[in-house]
């Protein structure tokens, strides 16, 4: 489209363009790289520094239970209790609720290995029994060789809540297996450590098991699906984060909101796997206000570039216009020029039939001056008669250097009688004239220009006219003969 354009504007728009598309170019690199930047730093910086604040978060707070629980099975009181036979049942029951209320734990419980009674914080709950499955996880404690195990089961001494029990093996003074002790806390308390963890780390964050199945989350997806071959997005990865593996996993995948990318690790002392994941959204929304704040500073230095090349070509343009139209000695319309604004002149005084008149005028004897006091002083008398032309005239006049020391003036709506009395009152302004190469005067030719009459024709009588005066003796006005 440009070709179709003026030239200066042609220039413009290829300038503008060049600017556009250098800025467009790299507000969109930058904008590309910083996204690859932000989605190479959430998975490989802020996810997994996330995952592992979050497991050591969660080693922080099964630790706890786990140093009360081992408090509990070193504790002299409770092994001297139970070899002596369990004596005085309300006394270790006494000892549970203490541990229970002292360290706000929601369960703590004994398993004698001798009686097999079960003590918790309100009394006797039951006697554990190897054919009972809900009794399975004592005799595997009983076998293990590790101190402890941590576990999740129903609590029946809690309305069969799903809690996380740390059971403790306690040994004699000879090492001998005497019983199980160990506090326990609910999945319920565990959810609330999740919402605070999403609040605090700003990211999804859930627990599944073996099997895909949803053990523990946060807000965000605690009334979603329970599984994850369920969640959308994340089914296809479901086999890929259920790998026991405890080194960090990196996944991602696309939510229709956008990309969300995957950590998950193997967690052996919950046998479970921490999900953790992030919308890279969120994080690119920062990259994109700044790609927003780039366009605009872009629009704003391509205008601002625009505007300044538009003066300086709009300049220039009317520099190179007036030095093509205009005189460069006096500032006049040059005679080519005169020509163009004559002709218009003629048309316009047709159309509204107002009467046109010019003058022809040239310094007498100017060659003398110019072999006395030389050419520039030539060229300094030649402005200034210029210049006192145009104070006599009126401002739809026009003053024209004809070549040489000749003047034309174009006087419209001005017939022959007032162009003459124009044409002495311009002559005794420069006869009276105090010039520095000496007293000067013009000789005129004045003319009306006649109806039908052609330029040639017109021009012709305006040189014949001025001759006439210089045949008169100069500095005189002579009328030009009717056509």
């Amino acid at each position: 489209m440009l070709h179709v354009l003026p030239e200066k504007y042609r220039l413009l728009g290829g300038i503008t363009l060049l600017l556009l598309v250098g800025f467009f170019t790299t507000i969109a690199a930058s904008y590309l790289s910083a996204r690859s930047y932000v989605r190479h730093n959430i998975a490989t910086t802020a996810l997994p520094l996330t995952s592992d604040n979050i497991y050591s978060e969660i080693q922080k707070d099964i630790l706890r239970p786990v140093f009360i629980s081992s408090l509990m099975a070193q504790d002299t009181f409770v092994r001297d209790w139970l070899l002596a036979g369990e004596p005085g049942q309300e006394r270790i029951v006494r000892y549970l609720k203490e541990v229970k209320d002292k360290y706000g734990t929601v369960t703590s419980f004994l398993v004698s290995e001798n009686t097999r009674r079960y003590y918790y914080a309100d009394g006797l709950l039951k006697v554990v029994k190897a054919s009972e499955p809900r009794d399975v996880w004592y005799f595997r404690v009983r076998e293990m060789q590790a101190p402890y195990e941590i576990n999740v089961d129903i609590d029946m001494a809690n309305n069969d809540a799903m809690t996380i029990f740390i059971n403790y093996r306690i040994q004699d003074y000879d090492g001998r297996f005497i019983g199980t002790t160990g506090v326990g806390m609910t999945l319920d308390t565990m959810s609330a450590l999740i919402d605070s963890y999403e609040q605090r780390f700003q990211r999804v964050i859930y627990f599944t098991d073996d099997e895909g199945r949803l053990m523990l989350s946060g807000a965000s997806l605690r009334e979603g699906r329970s599984r994850l071959q369920e969640m959308p997005g994340i089914a296809a990865l479901a086999p890929a984060i259920l790998n026991r593996n405890s080194r960090p996993t990196e996944l991602g995948y696309d939510s229709g909101h956008g990309r969300v990318l995957v950590n998950s690790r193997y967690i052996p002392e919950l046998g479970w796997y921490l999900v953790v994941e992030q919308n890279e959204e969120a994080e690119l929304a920062q990259a994109q206000q700044v790609l927003l704040i780039n366009l605009g500073i872009a629009l704003g230095v391509t205008l601002l570039v625009l505007a300044v090349a538009w003066l300086a070509v709009r300049r220039y343009q009317e520099k190179l216009e007036s030095a093509a139209s205009h005189d460069g000695l006096t500032g006049c319309l040059n005679r080519q020029a005169f020509e163009i604004v004559f002709s218009s002149f003629v048309r316009d005084a047709a159309r509204s039939r107002t009467p046109l008149s010019a003058l022809l005028f040239d310094l007498d004897h100017f060659k003398l001056v110019n072999d006395s006091a030389g050419h520039l002083a030539g060229d300094a008398v030649l402005r200034e008669v210029a210049a006192l032309t145009r104070t006599g005239l009126r401002q739809s006049d026009v003053l024209a250097r004809w070549g040489g020391e000749e003047f034309m003036v174009l006087l419209t709506d001005c017939r022959l009688e007032k162009a003459m009395e124009l044409a002495e009152s311009l002559r005794r302004v420069i006869a009276s004239h105090d010039f520095a190469t000496g007293p000067a005067s013009i000789s005129l030719g004045v003319a009306e220009f006649q109806p039908g009459e052609d330029e040639t024709a017109f021009f012709t009588r305006l040189d014949k006219a001025l001759y006439a005066a210089k045949a008169a003796g100069r500095n005189c006005s002579q009328a030009a003969a009717p056509a």
